[in-house]
């Protein structure tokens, strides 16, 4: 398989190769293996939250109400700290 790298990362990619003493294949085949490790994780957590909500084991809240009870967290927090 042939990955096209811009001209920038694949620099990045040689140095870091040169830094570590590992080939370039060793690198990329270790950035791709914990990339999809993350990805499929998300997904997991996505579709069990997912279930969560469509079996009404949680209840959604509104995008709004969750806006401004964040906004008033961060308000307080940084109240305390003046």
């Amino acid at each position: 398989m042939e990955v096209q790298l811009t001209p920038e990362t694949e620099k990045k990619l040689k140095d870091l190769s040169t830094q570590s003493g590992r080939g370039t294949h060793d690198l990329v085949e270790d950035a791709m293996a914990g990339y999809f490790a993350e990805v499929l994780q998300a997904r997991e957590m996505l579709n069990s939250r997912y279930d969560d909500l469509t079996r009404g084991r949680v209840k959604p809240i509104d995008g709004e109400d969750a806006f401004a009870r964040l906004k008033a967290k961060t308000e307080a927090v940084r109240s305390r700290q003046k």
